[in-house]
């Protein structure tokens, strides 16, 4: 099956494949919605990958819901989402999927109050939701609530390090004048697979958040973090499985007050995927937001996260750079990361200002550029041609 190529991309699920950027590509189906944000990979165990977001008129209304496309090995073309969650009094957000060892494909989520007068952001009345599938994300289980705390806020999958323990990352959203500004970060830990778990606070890290948990070797974990401040990700060690944790420290990797996703690859790299921008005209320990989520890049590191020597801008928008510019540019956001069995790196991201979710796969040596004008990549098989 060949792969098409053209200029710009179909809101169809059509797999293309860019010619100039060497990566293949999907706008994913957006479905019926006006908003599309925070999307979730996750490759199952038949081989299909399986693209999770939240979806609705905006963010934080009652009437977002989360949705699921997939990828079937061998198709070329992604199926039209459907619902996974269907609340119509909450507003239901930030999915991840996580593959259990017993074969259970969990989505995980955030639900919160809609909106009430006055009060736009009401995260801090969320709970951590789960809702389960057992036949390759087709159909899924009624929703339970798996952490009720409210303001309990999430983003990374459930991680499985070497000993077996999940670990699973928070931040604590607070309804106070310091709101999302303060927010701490947190881990959620099992040893019994996800039947208790445990609270584990990262100190000194209010308004690092969305962390990001990979395992360097055994019990010595790594966490990236977002910055509200709108200044650089953060960084935080653990040495004894999650137990305790270092005071969260800049990298030299900017952050714009919006989300990332780090994973360690099987060549031992960590990749980190994020919006290449800061904002130091608005540093401020009360929060930034500034406006430019442009571009999406991974970079990658040989010495656990402490340097990135390669970093690939994967997403280039409109290419507008300077505040004076910045309106220019539409909004590419929220990228999470994973790497399939065959090796391949996949991303999704909020596309165009959430208007739908865009998919890319390449391989790690596309990222690094040792392949350019080599490799292709043929959903039809999986495989990259050389």
């Amino acid at each position: 099956m060949a792969i098409k190529t053209l200029d710009r991309l179909t809101p169809d699920g059509q797999v293309y494949y860019d010619s100039e950027m060497q990566i293949t590509e999907a706008f994913v189906n957006p479905g019926p919605w006006t908003t599309a944000h925070g999307p979730g990979l996750l490759e199952t165990p038949a081989g299909t990958i399986l693209c999770c977001w939240f979806a609705g008129t905006y963010e934080g209304d009652t009437d977002i819901n989360v949705v699921v496309s997939r990828l079937e090995k061998g198709s070329d073309k992604w199926s039209e989402p459907t619902y996974i969650s269907h609340d119509d009094d909450r507003s239901d957000q930030n999915p991840s999927l996580f593959l259990a060892p017993n074969g259970e494909i969990w989505c995980m989520y955030t639900s919160q109050q809609g909106r009430q007068p006055g009060k736009d952001n009401m995260q801090y009345t969320a709970q951590v939701k789960r809702q389960v599938s057992t036949d390759d994300g087709l159909t899924w289980s009624e929703p339970e609530i798996i952490f009720p705390e409210e303001g309990t806020f999430s983003r990374q999958p459930i991680q499985i390090l070497s000993n077996g323990r999940w670990i699973y990352g928070n931040w604590l959203c607070t309804d106070s004048a310091n709101a999302l500004a303060g927010d701490p970060s947190a881990f959620q830990i099992s040893d019994d697979e996800g039947k208790t778990w445990r609270q584990v606070m990262v100190p000194n890290s209010s308004g690092r958040v969305h962390p990001t948990v990979v395992e360097l070797e055994d019990g010595h974990l790594v966490e990236f973090m977002r910055s509200r401040e709108a200044d650089w990700i953060y960084r935080s060690e653990s040495f004894d499985y999650g137990d305790t944790w270092t005071e969260p420290v800049p990298t030299v990797l900017p952050n714009n007050n919006s989300g990332i996703c780090a994973i360690k690859l099987a060549s031992g790299r960590i990749a980190v995927t994020y919006n290449h921008s800061s904002a130091p005209a608005s540093y401020t320990n009360r929060g930034a937001w500034p406006g430019l989520r442009c571009p999406v890049s991974i970079a990658l590191s040989e010495d656990g996260g402490k340097t990135f020597p390669l970093i690939r801008h994967i997403e280039r928008g409109q290419g507008y750079v300077g505040d004076e510019n910045k309106s220019n540019n539409m909004q590419y956001e929220y990228p999470c990361i994973m790497q399939a069995a065959d090796g391949m790196i996949h991303l999704a991201y909020a596309y165009e200002t959430r208007k739908g979710v865009k998919w890319v796969t390449l391989s790690e040596e596309d990222v690094m550029g040792k392949t350019r004008g080599e490799s292709t990549y043929n959903p039809t098989s999986g495989e990259v041609a050389k």
